[in-house]
C-alpha cells in the first residue's frame, strides 16, 4: 500500500512495516521479504529483537568465535539484519531495537504501531520445521495488525511474484472485511491476479424422493459460496485481475491445495475468546502451520 493507500483506508502513512528477528535463518528471510515489501509501500523497516527469544525457541543464534557476551550476540543479530535489509532495498529507511523482554509481549506492543508486522519462524528445537514456533502462533493469534508468517521450509518465497498471484481465502462475511482490503492491496503492489477461493460443503443427506430435487442442495451450497465471493469482490477495482474459485471440501484443505500457486495467501481472523483470551481458529491455524507459501493473518473488528 502506498502513501496514499494508507491515507485513503486511514492508516497514519509514517508507520513502519516491523520484522522480528532472532538471528536464525528464517527471520533473515523475512528480512528479505519485509523490505521487499516496505520498498512496494513507500515505507520504512523496523527490525525488533526481544532478547529474551531464544528460552521461547529452544535455540540460540549461531555464535562467532571471540564474541561470547550476550550483548555481543545481540548486537550481531539485529547488526546482521540491518545490513541485510540495507543490501536489499538500499532506499529503504532501517531503523533498529533491541528489547530486554519475552518476544510475545514485545512484538504484541509493537503492532498497534505497525503497517504490518513480518515473522520468520523456524521450529522449536527437537521439531520440525514444519511446525511453527510458539512466537509465531502467539503473536499471529493477538497481534493488531496484519502478521506476515514465512516458514523455515519457504524457501524461495523471499522474493515476490515467484508464482504470480496473491490468494484470498473468502471468510464468512467478506464484505468490507480487512483480509479482502490487505489482500487487494497486495496484488495491485505486485501487479499480479487475486485469487478469491471459498471452500462449501455438499450436504450429507441429498433428497432422493424425487429425481427433480437430486443434487439441488449441492448446487444451493455451491451457489452460496459463489456468491460470498463475488460479495468480496464486489469493491476490488476495475484495474485489478481477479480469479473466482469455488472448491468442494473443508476450507482447510483448499486454501491449504491452493497455497502450493501462490505467493501469499491471506485469511481473515475474528479472534475467539478462550481461556488464555483470544485464539486463532482452526482455519487460520492449520494454514499457518502447514502452508507451502507465506501467510498474511489479517485481524478483523469484532
Amino acid at each position: 500500500m502506498s502513501a496514499a493507500a494508507g491515507h485513503a483506508h486511514g492508516l497514519p502513512p509514517d508507520l513502519p512495516l516491523v520484522v522480528g528477528v532472532d538471528g536464525s535463518e528464517p527471520s533473515l528471510r523475512a528480512v528479505d521479504w519485509a523490505a521487499d515489501e516496505a520498498a512496494l509501500r513507500g515505507a520504512s523497516l523496523r527490525l525488533v529483537h526481544a532478547s529474551l527469544w531464544e528460552r521461547y525457541e529452544g535455540a540460540s543464534p549461531a555464535q562467532e568465535p571471540g564474541e561470547p557476551s550476550e550483548e555481543a550476540m545481540v548486537e550481531d543479530i539485529v547488526g546482521t539484519a540491518e545490513r541485510r535489509a540495507r543490501r536489499r532495498q538500499p532506499g529503504v529507511k532501517v531503523e533498529t531495537d533491541v528489547l530486554p523482554e519475552e518476544p510475545e509481549y514485545a512484538l504484541i506492543r509493537e503492532s498497534h504501531s505497525a503497517l504490518a508486522m513480518v515473522l520468520g519462524c523456524r521450529g522449536r528445537s527437537g521439531v520440525t520445521a514444519a511446525l511453527l514456533g510458539s512466537v509465531g502462533v502467539a503473536v499471529s493469534g493477538h497481534a493488531h495488525c496484519p502478521v506476515v508468517v514465512l516458514r523455515a521450509s519457504h524457501d524461495n518465497q523471499a522474493r515476490s511474484g515467484t508464482r504470480g498471484r496473491v490468494v484470498l481465502g473468502v471468510g464468512e462475511k467478506p464484505a468490507g472485511s480487512a483480509a479482502v482490503r490487505f489482500a487487494i492491496e497486495e496484488a495491485l503492489l505486485r501487479d499480479v491476479p487475486l485469487e478469491a477461493v471459498r471452500a462449501w460443503h455438499r450436504p450429507l443427506h441429498e433428497p432422493r424422493a424425487h429425481p427433480l430435487l437430486v443434487g439441488e442442495p449441492a448446487r444451493f451450497q455451491e451457489g452460496q459460496a459463489a456468491e460470498m465471493v463475488e460479495e468480496a469482490l464486489r469493491d476490488a477495482p476495475a484495474g485489478l485481475r481477479v480469479r473466482r474459485r469455488t472448491i468442494e471440501g473443508h476450507a482447510r484443505d483448499a486454501l491449504l491445495a491452493v497455497s502450493r500457486e501462490a505467493d501469499l495467501l491471506v485469511v481473515g481472523v475474528r479472534r475467539r475468546q478462550g481461556r488464555f483470551g483470544p485464539q486463532l481458529g482452526g482455519v487460520a491455524h492449520s494454514v499457518l502451520h502447514h502452508a507451502a507459501c507465506p501467510v498474511a493473518v489479517v485481524p478483523e473488528p469484532a
